[in-house]
């Protein structure tokens, strides 16, 4: 039996409980009461949260947003992504980007940017090798 894959952006409050395990694996700081909360602050400033299923499962999420700037121009950020655990290495995050990817440029995005924790460097490897993304700056924070 074949398995089917589909991708859709989540939009309930339903399909968004459904993916906080999923998303917990990555924001391992959030309860699911902050996720919700902060989720519909996000959602406020267009960020949108896209899931690819497996057999009904959500098994990869991304998160992202439309933001324009000086030196991205019309871009998609992608603030997370995250493939379930237990379905790591068969290539769904992979296949979420790719959807992304298309998704972006059929509506007029000049890039897709991210960022990733210095220390995640399989992630990186990922990116960079198997995506063609290119490592051109570095990111900084400062905690008030």
């Amino acid at each position: 039996m074949n398995s089917i894959e589909t991708i859709q952006e989540l939009t309930n409050k339903e399909q968004w409980l459904e993916a906080f395990p999923i998303m917990n694996q990555l924001r391992t700081d959030l309860t699911q009461k902050t996720y919700l909360e902060l989720l519909e602050e996000m959602r406020k400033d267009g960020y949108c949260l896209y899931a690819l299923y497996k057999d009904n499962q959500v098994v990869s999420l991304a998160g992202l947003s439309w933001r324009v700037n000086f030196y991205n121009k019309r871009h998609v950020f992608i603030y997370d992504l995250v493939t379930d655990s237990a379905h790591r290495s068969f290539g769904y995050g992979e296949k979420l980007l790719s959807y992304i990817h298309n998704w972006a440029k059929e509506n007029g995005a000049a890039y897709v940017a991210l960022e990733s924790g210095i220390q995640r460097n399989e992630a990186h490897r990922f990116y960079e090798e198997k995506l063609d993304y290119d490592k051109w700056c570095y990111s900084f924070r400062k905690t008030l």
